[in-house]
């Protein structure tokens, strides 16, 4: 059974920061593509950064246009977990945070359907 659980959630004021965990079970950590997500009220999930498997060439990142600068996505292969530093945080920002997994090819597009297993959501807020 593969489990995804996410922590770190909280609430904050705008500027703040927060860093999320996600700690997998039941999978290879190592050779699965780590996301994370996001769905406010009323809108679509979206996805917000994901790492890549180890490589020859190392591990290669993407992020969504929106948090670029601002939130860095990261891997403790010794810890099994993937991490989520979000900094000067706004209050758009503001919503269910999701770690997923995935071997899928078309990974970098950040894609909600290449996606495979999710965690629950940890929430997150941010005030003005």
């Amino acid at each position: 059974l593969v489990q995804l659980v996410e922590s770190g959630g909280g609430s904050v004021q705008a500027g703040g920061s927060l860093r999320l965990s996600c700690a997998p079970s039941g999978l290879a950590y190592g050779t699965y593509v780590m996301g994370w997500f996001r769905q406010a009220p009323g809108k679509e999930r979206e996805g917000v950064a994901a790492i890549s498997s180890m490589s020859i060439s190392g591990l290669t990142t993407t992020y969504a246009d929106s948090v670029k600068g601002r939130f860095t996505v990261s891997k403790d292969n010794a810890n099994n977990t993937a991490y989520l530093q979000m900094n000067s945080l706004k209050p758009e920002d503001t919503a269910m945070y999701y770690c997923a997994a995935t071997r899928r090819y078309n990974w970098y597009s950040l894609d909600v359907s290449a996606f495979d297993y999710w965690g629950q959501g940890t929430q997150v807020t941010v005030s003005s």
